[in-house]
């Protein structure tokens, strides 16, 4: 709808697409990433997702990072540069109106493993 428009750009940020539920040392949900009611976010989490956008809006169209490894280090903020001193759009990523495959990709996170995340997060607050 708006790729022609030269003021204005719509750009998915698929930066949460393949994410897993964090695990801490023993290999159980961490806990830090979730508010009190362990179903909401915590600071932490907003932290990590405020910077895997950021990066996201920075990263060209069709080379976006579609997960987020929560692992709390600043140093991973991406900053412009001169080479691409915008965030990236479809035009400026090198796509034209009909460049960009819009066909579906096919997941790289299995179906059983979000419902096990699930249940875990399920099980975990109601410890």
């Amino acid at each position: 709808r708006y790729e022609e428009r030269e003021d204005f750009a719509v750009v998915m940020q698929p930066f949460f697409r393949n994410t897993l539920l964090p695990l801490d040392s023993n290999g159980e949900p961490d806990l830090s990433f979730f508010a009190a009611d362990c179903f909401h976010f915590s600071e932490r989490s907003y932290s990590e997702m405020a910077i895997a956008l950021w990066n996201n809006m920075l990263e060209p169209v069709g080379e976006k990072q579609t997960y987020n490894n929560f692992t709390h280090d600043r140093s991973k903020l991406k900053c412009p540069n001169p080479e691409k001193p915008f965030l990236s759009t479809l035009i400026n990523s090198g796509f034209r109106n009909s460049d960009l495959n819009l066909e579906k990709t096919e997941l790289s996170v299995p179906y059983w493993a979000v419902i096990v995340a699930a249940v875990a997060g399920v099980l975990a607050g109601s410890l």
